[in-house]
């Protein structure tokens, strides 16, 4: 359990910086930078399985039509869920992605009670509502519906329940996703490369190094969370998720220069109150299990 912890905790810190980094390609089109994203992290994962050999294991776990059918909805989710993000940081709206990760753990939180048959005890329950109530006033301070937020965290939450019922390993499970999404990528980069839209030869030095980068900045995260969630309760995972958008959201407001008045803030303050009550009965409920 500590180390699962531990591995969903450096996910979530590598997912909360992660508007610094992808605030570096804001120049170039979401979806440009969505087809690299697909493409270096799938030449990552397929160097980490040539290393370590274990191409025959990736494909005997391939065999059966579940894995494949889970692999590429998850391919889907994650697909979509990376598009938007992505789109949400070339056009400033941080602030309403991090909504979507503050909405996500409730999404978890639902799908591991019900789907999954996962129980949480009345302080824990006491947190998810307070979170709710924040997140429902954080969501009217916005003042319209906020379709990031709501397609953020509809898609990584049902991305977290797929990566729960594969029968893949977290390093086969990404790769399968990989193998999916990459050729509709490199049928993308061909057609925009044809008609001159857009090649590498426009972008930056420095947009060369993050669109190169972003495969193994996208890799270590979904590897860290895929891992996390095989040994966390669904539950606990999406409480702890918290920690992501909080980083985003301040990045959003004190880095940015997004909007923020005192009626988020108040939605801040409960999200936060009901993350103090879970982590204390978290810790409580481990002490006494001593």
């Amino acid at each position: 359990m500590n180390k699962g912890l531990i591995q969903a905790v450096g996910a979530y810190t590598i997912w909360g910086i992660s508007p610094i980094f992808w605030k570096g390609l804001s120049e170039i089109s979401a979806m440009y930078s969505l087809a690299h994203r697909i493409f270096w992290t799938f030449a990552v994962m397929a160097l980490i399985q040539t290393l370590r050999r274990s191409w025959p294991q990736f494909r005997e776990q391939n065999l059966s039509r579940r894995s494949r059918f889970i692999g590429v909805v998850s391919s889907l989710l994650i697909g979509t869920n990376w598009l938007v993000w992505v789109w949400a940081m070339n056009v400033d709206r941080v602030v309403e992605g991090s909504l979507g990760y503050f909405i996500n753990p409730l999404v978890s939180v639902f799908l591991g009670v019900v789907f999954l048959g996962e129980s949480l005890r009345r302080n824990q329950w006491l947190a998810v509502i307070l979170a709710a109530i924040g997140v429902t006033w954080l969501t009217f301070s916005v003042g319209s519906l906020p379709w990031v937020s709501l397609v953020l965290a509809g898609t990584f939450g049902l991305y977290g329940l797929s990566k729960k019922l594969t029968e893949q390993s977290p390093m086969n499970g990404l790769t399968s996703e990989m193998s999916v999404l990459v050729i509709p990528a490199l049928i993308y980069f061909f057609f925009r490369t044809f008609d001159g839209t857009e090649t590498l030869s426009k972008a930056s030095s420095t947009e060369l190094l993050l669109l190169v980068a972003s495969g193994l900045f996208t890799a270590a995260p979904l590897l860290l969370f895929a891992n996390a969630v095989k040994e966390v309760p669904l539950s606990i995972i999406g409480l702890l998720q918290f920690l992501a958008p909080t980083a985003q959201f301040l990045l959003g407001v004190l880095a940015y220069d997004e909007n923020f008045d005192m009626m988020q803030l108040v939605g801040f303050i409960i999200i936060w109150s009901a993350l103090i009550i879970f982590v204390t009965d978290s810790f409580r409920s481990s002490k006494s299990s001593l």
